[in-house]
């Protein structure tokens, strides 16, 4: 009798222990899913307020795995929207002015990898030119030139790696003008549209990874032989600025603009301004080049590495450019440069965006 007594509390101490972890699995299951983001996630994006003096991490909310990959050069951008972030099938939107790091996902429906901003709203886009856009204001994404690459098939019949397998122009990125002109930058050619992407035209050959730039009715563009300029809403093309290598980056700035483009005899990258919207240029930034060492080392063979200039923002009366090796600062238009402390993360650099005061920097993983 004493053992039944004993035994049974047992017995239903055993139940209850069951039935409590069987309910806390039902309402872990229904417990909404943070989908690999971590309240302790950092050293994804900082950014700063007081012109790059001091750094404040935002990144709590983003996925971990961007901790580990890091984000791509053209991954994310800032807007007067707020902040956008490219990851995995969707894209992350912080809105501007926003205290805490809340970020709000996007989906996309297709399977877009790339993001760029519009005039009237976000596109996503993939290699293949599949194109969606999501109109200011409202929460659906849309097909958008639809007829794209029939008609770049048609218009540049150059056979490479990407029509040979995938029947398709490779799209690189799409570009829209304040008055609604839109360029696709597909495999080696630019394509310019006029009518919402009904119709489209070859406006330039030999583009390579092209990025463009609008300032006062005047277009600036890379390519891979320099930068390119186009008085008359991109119909036609001139070359203005090379050094015999590619075009690497171009930016509007308040007296007209800065572009950095490679020599590949010297294997560096130099800084340009022009004050005459992009007719000629004056080259600045000698502080900014690697010293002589460097160059004695590659003339005779021995391993080395120099840092490389990738890019170039204004903010305010400073003009921002983005080395491998670290973040420098001008006051006098590129006369001389300070280097900015930024915050201690492994990395290969830093992505930089830029808007009004702001400044948001990405290191960049390599990726």
């Amino acid at each position: 009798m004493k053992t039944f007594v004993v035994f049974t509390p047992a017995i239903l101490l055993v139940v209850v222990l069951l039935n409590s972890f069987v309910l806390t699995e039902k309402a872990a299951k229904k417990k909404p899913v943070k989908e690999g983001k971590s309240a302790e996630i950092a050293n994804i994006i900082f950014k700063s307020t007081d012109g790059g003096q001091t750094w404040q991490d935002i990144s709590n909310g983003l996925p971990e795995k961007l901790q580990r990959e890091g984000v791509s050069r053209d991954g994310f951008f800032a807007s007067d929207r707020g902040l956008y972030i490219r990851a995995g099938n969707g894209v992350y939107h912080r809105e501007p002015n926003s205290t805490p790091s809340i970020w709000t996902k996007e989906v996309f429906p297709g399977h877009q990898r790339n993001i760029a901003p519009g005039k009237n709203g976000l596109f996503a886009y993939d290699f293949k030119g599949q194109f969606l856009q999501k109109i200011n204001g409202t929460s659906m994404w849309s097909p958008v030139y639809t007829d794209f690459q029939e008609q770049a098939v048609r218009l540049n019949k150059t056979i490479d790696y990407y029509y040979t397998n995938y029947k398709v122009k490779f799209v690189r990125t799409i570009f829209e003008t304040s008055s609604g002109t839109v360029f696709i930058v597909s495999s080696n050619s630019l394509f310019r549209s006029t009518d919402k992407g009904k119709t489209w035209k070859q406006v330039h050959v030999g583009g390579g990874a092209m990025n463009l730039v609008e300032s006062n009715g005047v277009l600036l563009a890379t390519y891979r032989a320099g930068i390119v300029r186009s008085t008359d809403d991109g119909q036609n093309w001139e070359r203005v600025l090379s050094e015999a290598g590619a075009g690497i980056a171009v930016e509007r700035i308040d007296v007209g603009f800065a572009a950095i483009v490679n020599n590949p005899i010297t294997q560096t990258n130099s800084l340009h301004i022009s004050r005459d919207r992009g007719k000629t240029w004056t080259a600045v930034g000698e502080d900014l080049q690697p010293f002589w060492s460097i160059f004695f080392l590659k003339n005779v063979g021995l391993p080395q590495s120099s840092p490389a200039i990738l890019s170039i923002k204004q903010l305010g009366n400073y003009l921002l450019c983005g080395r491998t090796d670290g973040l420098f600062r001008s006051s006098d238009l590129g006369k001389t440069w300070q280097q900015l402390v930024l915050p201690t993360t492994e990395n290969y650099g830093f992505n930089l965006s830029v808007w009004g005061n702001v400044i948001y920097i990405i290191p960049n993983k390599g990726c």
